[in-house]
């Protein structure tokens, strides 16, 4: 009986089954299920990139703006398979690259079968629209496609907002382009109506969508600024800079944060707010914000009040800016325009310098002129970089240039951290002392 009962448990069939009963066949349809397996993944999306430069432009420039919107793909989720370039003195009014640069990009499409073709600029509604019946595939400018990454990135409901009403906003100009089944209505007698009601119903709805839209913003907005004014007491501080600079990362380490940081552009859209205690036991407010790009899209900008009021209002900004990168001083006048257009010009600022540790200089910093004319004070070639001096030699030029401070680090490797604790404490015991002068006292020996 026990060997019974040992039998019984050690069966694979179901309960009640006897020792009479045959087991139950593989099925034709188990035995498939075994031998094939079905790839459920996405696939990847390929992506053609085009750039029509002004004549102005190097080569230099031209190859540092296609890779940064090679990132913007990468972070989008596809991949960038193949570049076009085209020096025009203005795009083409109708297809924005010349009918030469059209063909040859057409028949790259086709052979490749690329899913998408992306501009490094934006483009207008009857430009997109001529190019989707010239090419045949998905066509993205710059703004939709940065449009996408802060639709992908934004979690909160304010930002969910922000984003909806850009996209709405970006959106409602090219409506036209959808209707695209309505290509064989013709005009004339007993011709009009259909498509153009369509279209107009449309418009009316995105439109609708865009006023709620507003005044769901609105809404939050007077919320925001209602928690801004409890934290009026203290001092604020906001972290600025080009995108993927390391911003998170330094929140992180100061502000004892989980902010997500990532090696990708626009990781940080949501703005985060942490109380930073020091050595000096002041305490303040540290904002992480969204960063900044080249051709930031304006209904972006527009849209993006909100988190860019925690700029406004901080009574000092920290500009990150990121050292290893060539272009790193073209970064610093795009935040710096972009600080400008949203009335945080005249903020105190101290200017961080982050990953030391990625930054390479040229073995002679000296520059290299061409031929032996003495009166020729300029480069030999334009599209030459221009050398890269040690650190220690930036440092001393902009503090000589700002008349102020400025520290270099490693965040990622937390290298000089104290250095910028020790440059920011005192900063901001001077805010404190101008803010709270009956307090000035206290404040006098972190200076």
């Amino acid at each position: 009986m026990a060997k019974q009962s040992e039998n019984s448990h050690s069966s694979t069939r179901h309960v009640g089954a006897t020792d009479h009963t045959p087991a139950r066949r593989d099925t034709k349809l188990d035995r498939l299920l075994k031998t094939k397996t079905y790839e459920t993944a996405r696939e990847v999306e390929t992506a053609v990139l085009v750039s029509v430069p002004p004549r102005r432009q190097t080569d230099a420039q031209t190859t540092e703006y296609l890779d940064e919107l090679a990132f913007l793909i990468e972070t989008a989720g596809a991949q960038a398979t193949r570049r076009f370039v085209q020096k025009l003195d203005k795009p083409d009014i109708r297809t924005y690259v010349g009918e030469g640069k059209l063909a040859e990009l057409k028949a790259w499409v086709t052979h490749e079968k690329s899913s998408m073709v992306v501009f490094d600029d934006d483009l207008s509604p009857s430009q997109l629209r001529n190019l989707e019946a010239e090419l045949k595939v998905k066509i993205v400018d710059r703004s939709l496609l940065i449009l996408d990454i802060f639709a992908l990135r934004a979690k909160s409901a304010t930002s969910r907002t922000q984003v909806e009403l850009a996209q709405y906003q970006y959106l409602l100009p090219r409506l036209t382009g959808l209707w695209t089944h309505l290509d064989k209505q013709r005009g004339g007698v007993g011709m009009k109506g259909p498509g153009e009601t369509e279209i107009e119903t449309d418009r009316r709805i995105v439109r609708d969508r865009i006023a709620f839209l507003k005044d769901k913003l609105e809404d939050l907005d007077k919320q925001a600024a209602t928690q801004r004014k409890t934290r009026n007491n203290t001092i604020r501080v906001a972290l600025v800079g080009y995108t993927n600079v390391g911003k998170s990362t330094i929140m992180n380490l100061l502000g004892k944060a989980e902010v997500f940081a990532e090696n990708k552009l626009f990781a940080t859209v949501d703005a985060t707010t942490r109380k930073v205690v020091l050595d000096n036991h002041i305490p303040f407010l540290l904002s992480d914000t969204v960063g900044f790009i080249r051709k930031l899209p304006t209904k972006l900008i527009e849209s993006f009040k909100s988190t860019l009021d925690e700029i406004r209002e901080a009574d000092l900004l920290i500009h990150v800016v990121d050292i290893s990168h060539p272009a790193f001083e073209e970064h610093i006048a795009v935040v710096n325009e972009t600080l400008r257009e949203i009335g945080a010009a005249d903020k105190p600022v101290l200017l961080v310098f982050n990953k030391i540790d990625q930054y390479t200089h040229d073995a002679d910093p000296a520059p290299v002129f061409a031929g032996d004319d003495p009166q020729q004070d300029f480069p030999g070639h334009f599209d030459e970089p221009a050398p890269r001096p040690p650190l220690e030699q930036l440092q001393e030029t902009y503090m000589a240039r700002l008349h102020d401070p400025v520290v270099f680090i490693s965040a990622q490797n937390k290298e000089n951290i104290e250095a910028l604790r020790e440059l920011l404490g005192r900063r901001v015991a001077e805010l404190a002392a101008r803010r709270f002068p009956h307090q000035a006292a206290s404040y006098d020996e972190y200076k």
